[in-house]
């Protein structure tokens, strides 16, 4: 049997790159609203083919480590957009794969306050809040098609999340 032991990283946007984009209040901006407000434009694009954009909230129940990855999924359609509603660390876990997740490609990021926006047809596993229930705003696509791929690994791989650790580690 073949085990891969995932240790999380810092999210960046060009570590991200290849699977989406890093939503965050970093980096280039300008006054808006007679210079009360500040904007971080276009931090992510929506992708939708024919269905439409729509914003959602969904309340992750926390998750224990060490835990064991035994599928990801994926949205062939359109793109998914997660932004927490508060500062607490979280996991974002995704890997590449044309037909199936390769599990080779498997990256695991560490996350605070930042939100990600996966590419469509990124594999990615499901919200891996810790600790805590946790909302997260999530803009994603909704229309006709079938938009969601879910894929189990085989029992020849062991996938594992041992555990956390922050970026101040």
């Amino acid at each position: 049997m073949r085990k891969i032991d995932l240790l999380p990283e810092p999210l960046t946007a060009s570590r991200f790159a290849q699977f989406g984009e890093v939503i965050s209040a970093n980096g280039a901006s300008y006054p808006i609203n007679g210079g009360t407000t500040q904007r971080f434009h276009r931090q992510a694009t929506v992708e939708r083919n024919d269905g439409e954009a729509i914003i959602s909230v969904f309340q992750a129940q926390p998750r224990s480590l060490p835990m064991k990855i035994t599928m990801m999924e994926r949205h062939p359609l359109g793109s998914q957009a997660f932004f927490p509603c508060d500062d607490q660390p979280y996991l974002v876990l995704v890997c590449l794969g044309d037909n199936a997740p390769d599990p080779d490609t498997l990256r695991l990021f560490s996350v605070q306050g930042q939100g990600v926006n996966y590419h469509a047809g990124t594999w990615h596993f499901p919200l891996l809040s810790l600790e805590a229930v946790r909302n997260f705003w999530v803009v994603d696509r909704v229309g006709h098609g079938n938009n969601l791929d879910e894929h189990s690994f085989s029992d020849d791989v062991e996938i594992t999340i041992s555990e956390y650790r922050s970026h101040s580690e």
